[in-house]
């Protein structure tokens, strides 16, 4: 893991820094409860709770915000991969598919496990510098340890010249 991964790493799982850095660059996130529960360079956990501001009509958690919870999970696995970057890497996300299979209403955990999988199509990028795309799968169990939803997102990364 190199130094800068490092660093990442200790700013992602600092409640203080990631707080402010989610109130300011993601708000709606922020407000909804959505917060890191475990970030390493292979996976990641995003929990996002049930409560007055995550919630819909039927009781349960606003599907917004479960795949917000879902995008996080993958999306911290991307900036780890390109935060400090030489050269830099963009990324995008270019679809976001999202199947719901239980009703979430208590705190959902959302796992992402595709760390390497990002890693080498960052690397790819850097080498060939051509866009590369991967597809991120998140899944988010209730308490009981019960899917409840799988989101499928498709990111792409390119290095910048």
């Amino acid at each position: 893991m190199t130094p800068s991964q490092q660093k990442f790493l200790s700013l992602a799982r600092n409640p203080f820094k990631m707080g402010f850095f989610m109130l300011t660059q993601l708000p709606a996130a922020f407000f909804s409860g959505v917060r890191v529960n475990k970030i390493e360079s292979s996976f990641s956990e995003i929990t996002v709770p049930f409560f007055w501001f995550s919630k819909n009509p039927f009781r349960s958690t606003y599907f917004a915000c479960l795949a917000m919870a879902a995008e996080m999970s993958s999306g911290l696995l991307a900036l780890l991969h390109v935060y400090r970057s030489n050269p830099s890497v963009s990324m995008l996300v270019l679809t976001v598919k999202g199947n719901f299979h239980k009703k979430a209403t208590g705190k959902t955990i959302f796992r992402c496990e595709n760390g390497a999988l990002i890693e080498d199509a960052v690397k790819k990028a850097k080498e060939t510098g051509e866009g590369i795309t991967v597809e991120s799968i998140s899944k988010g169990y209730n308490e009981k340890g019960e899917l409840v939803a799988d989101f499928t997102v498709l990111w792409t990364f390119k290095a910048k010249n």
